[in-house]
């Protein structure tokens, strides 16, 4: 684990690119929140008095009082937080000095809102021509569902997620976690980058149209192909790998063990190390189609093995063999691997408004140059840098007063 105060991003790959976040709860917020550890200045675009839902969501109630929910904490370290009234004259004249000035702009109003308070693609492009615009909804900018509200749960059952997802006896199931939105974000922050590698060519912006049900609908792998070009209709297998056996979760003498053998090798190297050479000739289990027809007795006779040793021991045997094999852990066991641990993973950051707390965030899996991606600082109190913000774009100090008692800002 990592502490950092206010020190720049290690990497900067984005340093010196500014993008507007003008979203909310989690797509937008995490496509903001990559963008950011790769070294962007991602100024926070806020409403008054209560700024992004998620600092009223958490499991945390204190928190959530506080405006500094679990929820906001996770996505916003190394943001600035500007509030602005969008539906003022002079908040809107704010906005659009923040657009004159910014490299990108990302939000997830539903369509038309934008363009609805006077900033359609239009307008943006007038105050900056070179200006990376991506719109973030549930269902993208056109099409007969474009104006329906959509959270995670709603993308994960429409994309058929839920469909594949638990046994034919549980299924549909949702994720325990919000991968529709995650998702989202991060073909956003994908698209993002690409765009601003054309702007820096070309010097013309582009405008971006992210679908959470186009984007999560590109992760169901072999869900979506084995329908596409198969021809076959995927059924929920629980913990079974579809193409391939033994591939799926199995029983030990003290927890659950993920095994995926999907080559013949692999296969070979499982029998040996669990003491059982006699499956690699069985007839029912010799071949890969038999393999994956007989699962259920494969799985039968491997367990028996496998049920007299821990799963560590398992998961250690079989690594050294090339079979790719691991313990099924909770949450707070795979944040405390020495694997996450060495790799600088998790970041301790001072808590907003308080030195004396901390607070814990995620990175984002990616090092650069050898070096893990930090937030540039903690996540901001609401509004935070306003008066910053709004002195970096030419306002005195009366002005801001003047824009304060306005309820601009």
């Amino acid at each position: 684990m990592t502490t950092s105060e206010s020190a720049e991003p290690t990497g900067g790959l984005l340093a010196g690119v500014r993008v507007l976040d003008l979203s909310n709860v989690l797509a937008g917020p995490y496509a903001g929140y990559q963008l950011g550890l790769f070294g962007a200045d991602v100024i926070k675009v806020e409403v008054p008095g209560s700024g992004d839902l998620a600092r009223q969501l958490g499991a945390d109630a204190a928190l959530n009082e506080e405006l500094l929910g679990a929820s906001f904490l996770a996505q916003n370290a190394g943001k600035r937080s500007i509030t602005v009234n969008l539906k003022t004259e002079r908040g809107r004249e704010v906005f659009a000095k923040l657009v004159a000035a910014a490299d990108v702009l990302v939000e997830s109003f539903r369509p038309g809102v934008l363009e609805r308070l006077g900033f359609s693609w239009a307008r943006l492009r007038e105050l900056n021509p070179r200006l990376v615009y991506c719109a973030i909804s549930g269902f993208g900018q056109t099409g007969p569902l474009r104006a329906r509200p959509a959270y995670d749960q709603i993308i994960q059952g429409l994309s058929g997620m839920m469909s594949v997802t638990g046994s034919l006896e549980t299924a549909p199931i949702r994720a325990g976690y919000p991968v529709g939105d995650t998702l989202g974000g991060l073909a956003a922050a994908m698209a993002v980058s690409a765009a601003l590698v054309r702007a820096s060519r070309t010097g013309v912006g582009a405008q971006l149209d992210v679908s959470m049900l186009e984007s999560a609908i590109t992760a169901l792998g072999w869900a979506a192909s084995n329908h596409l070009i198969a021809g076959r209709e995927p059924v929920p297998m629980g913990n079974e790998n579809a193409t391939a056996a033994p591939s799926g979760t199995f029983q030990t003498a003290d927890g659950d063990l993920n095994i995926a053998a999907n080559k013949q090798e692999q296969f070979l190297a499982v029998c040996e190390v669990v003491g059982r050479p006699d499956l690699a000739v069985d007839p029912r289990f010799v071949r890969r189609e038999d393999r994956k027809t007989n699962r259920i007795a494969l799985r039968d006779e491997l367990e028996s093995a496998l049920r007299t040793k821990p799963a560590v021991h398992w998961e250690d045997r079989l690594s050294e063999a090339g079979v790719p094999a691991a313990r099924v852990l909770d949450v707070a066991d795979a944040l405390s691997l020495d694997q996450i641990t060495e790799r600088e993973f998790v970041h301790e950051l001072p808590f907003p408004g308080d030195t004396k707390r901390s607070v814990r965030v995620l990175g984002n899996g990616v090092r650069v140059d050898g070096a893990a991606s930090t937030p540039a600082a903690s996540p901001p109190l609401l509004g935070e840098h306003t008066r910053v913000l709004l002195t970096e774009l030419g306002y005195d100090e009366a002005q801001i007063r003047e824009l304060i008692e306005e309820g601009a800002v």
